[in-house]
């Protein structure tokens, strides 16, 4: 953990919102790290926190084995906020009293700023006049009593304690949950605590993110090390190439791989920016055949991802041999990778193992660079527009590391990833020339492992069945199905229908994250 800039720390509890307070301090330029509310004092009092948030969680404070904190966190003089369960747990340690809510509260709400506040409490309505402002509830537990030394500062008409503050120390509790979007003045809120409480400036941007860097970059890599870079030609992969080509010049080699996993014309697609546009040599491995030979009959999702991951590192360690001096692999790792591969056993669970963390081999031989590890999706275009990539790469729609192995559900052959790949150059083409491409965070085809009868031709068929996917997203951590106008999904399934052997069924997906993942496998 970094202490060489203001850090907000968020401990995690276990809510689905976690992932959204990190994404609204961000956003108001303060850097902040997730980290599991296992965490001990002396681990906290290394990362040096100007604040500490306490996040929700879906546990009661009273029951046994109930997620905690040390208590000495709550001695630190450091200003703490704590969320839904988070100002639970506080008044609870405090000496509070929580107990199950006669009238659970789960959705908006109206609540009242309480006058008179005398201590540090007035800083976080300060913006609010005596109006009720709307806030996102979602709690089935409530405060009964007030801890020592603290005082009411919001109330609803079935929450008394909808927004607590202690009254001489910078501590406080709100039952609603800032962070969503469904609390309009959340992000009052949350800034008041960070610049009004906290004091904390707004120094994290992308200007100063790659200053930073670049210069721990040119610390770590020594002037006769040589660094292999993992280049799909996605938007991650692209802004880590150009980071790099910037702080080490030609000690920087970056490899694509054909995996034979990718998307219709990726490899000449990949090549022609790369080489043409930016001026960064390319070394192209088709390794088509030893992937698909380790996937031969593999139906797991999570074996598919580790399968993936481990190969992509052997053929770097091959490529490696050839680049003198090479004792570096730089990948696009980002945030959100690291909090879905890792279980903080606090209570959050491991949702998937992504190829480039959870799917690594123990025994690789080159030393990981992930300039990226700490940026959500949104962050990395803006890095890459400071570094002057070029729209064209920056919008791209994401594109998973595993490939279309994680949309061929089932076993992934030649075949089958033939077929998912022509039915996805139609959801490509037709969302373009509707105007969606720009709106929707991503959109493709998904093939299914489920075969079902239809009539084509007037005879009896038993084919395949392909979901498209289109979902809209900021940084891919939630979303929500995208609503395709219904002639545009018409195209899409007649096109695919027609063109695609071996299809007769199109279906579309309207599920969001969460509770679905954007990809399916």
């Amino acid at each position: 953990m970094s202490v060489a800039r203001e850090n907000v720390l968020i401990l995690d509890f276990g809510s689905q919102y976690t992932q959204l307070i990190a994404r609204r301090v961000r956003a108001l330029k303060v850097y902040c790290e997730i980290q599991p509310h296992t965490l001990s004092a002396a681990k906290v009092r290394a990362f040096a926190p100007a604040a500490i948030v306490l996040s929700g969680g879906p546990a009661s404070v009273y029951a046994n084995g109930a997620p905690d904190i040390d208590q000495e966190i709550l001695d630190l003089d450091v200003p703490i906020l704590g969320i839904c369960y988070g100002l639970q747990l506080l008044a609870e340690r405090l000496g509070g009293k929580v107990r199950p809510a006669t009238s659970r509260e789960y959705g908006r709400a109206a609540v009242r700023k309480v006058a008179g506040a005398r201590g540090p409490g007035q800083a976080l309505f300060a913006a609010f006049d005596a109006a009720p402002f709307d806030v996102w509830m979602s709690h089935g537990d409530q405060l009964e009593a007030l801890p020592p030394g603290f005082e009411v500062i919001g109330a609803t008409d079935t929450t008394p304690f909808a927004a607590i503050a202690h009254q001489e120390r910078p501590i406080f509790g709100l039952q609603f949950h800032p962070e969503v979007a469904h609390t309009p003045r959340g992000d009052e809120i949350l800034a008041a605590f960070l610049f009004d409480v906290a004091h904390l400036s707004r120094s994290w941007t992308m200007g100063s993110f790659l200053d930073r860097t670049l210069e721990d970059v040119r610390a770590r890599v020594a002037k006769t090390d040589q660094v292999i870079c993992a280049l799909s030609g996605g938007v991650d992969s692209a802004v880590v190439a150009a980071l790099l080509h910037r702080a080490l010049g030609d000690r920087l080699h970056c490899i694509f791989v054909d995996n034979g996993l990718l998307r219709h014309g990726e490899r000449e697609r990949v090549r022609e920016i790369f080489e043409a546009s930016r001026g960064i040599p390319l070394v192209v491995v088709d390794a088509t055949d030893r992937f698909l030979n380790e996937l031969a009959g593999v139906v797991d999702p999570e074996a598919k991802r580790k399968i993936i991951g481990a190969e992509f590192i052997r053929v770097f360690d091959a490529e490696a041999k050839r680049v003198g001096g090479a004792r570096f692999l730089a990948q696009g790792t980002l945030y959100p990778d690291v909090i879905e591969s890792t279980s903080f056993k606090g209570p959050s669970a491991t949702i998937k193992s992504h190829h480039n963390v959870g799917g690594l081999p123990a025994d690789m031989k080159l030393a990981l660079i992930e300039p990226l590890r700490e940026l959500f999706k949104d962050e990395v275009r803006l890095l890459g527009a400071e570094l002057g990539l070029p729209q064209s790469i920056l919008q791209r729609q994401p594109f998973p590391g595993p490939g279309l192995a994680v949309r061929v559900l089932g076993a992934v052959t030649h075949e089958r990833l033939e077929t998912v790949r022509r039915a996805d150059v139609v959801v490509e083409e037709e969302i373009r020339a509707a105007g969606f491409e720009a709106r929707a965070w991503q959109s493709f085809a998904v093939l299914l492992p489920v075969r079902s009868v239809g009539v084509m031709g007037d005879e009896r068929t038993y084919a395949d069945t392909i979901a498209v996917r289109s979902v809209d997203s900021v940084d891919g951590m939630t979303a929500d199905w995208s609503r395709l106008p219904y002639d545009l999904l018409a195209r899409i399934s007649n096109r695919i229908i027609n063109e695609v052997r071996g299809v007769n069924r199109v279906v579309y997906d309207i599920s969001s994250k969460p509770p679905a993942t954007i990809e399916w496998e």
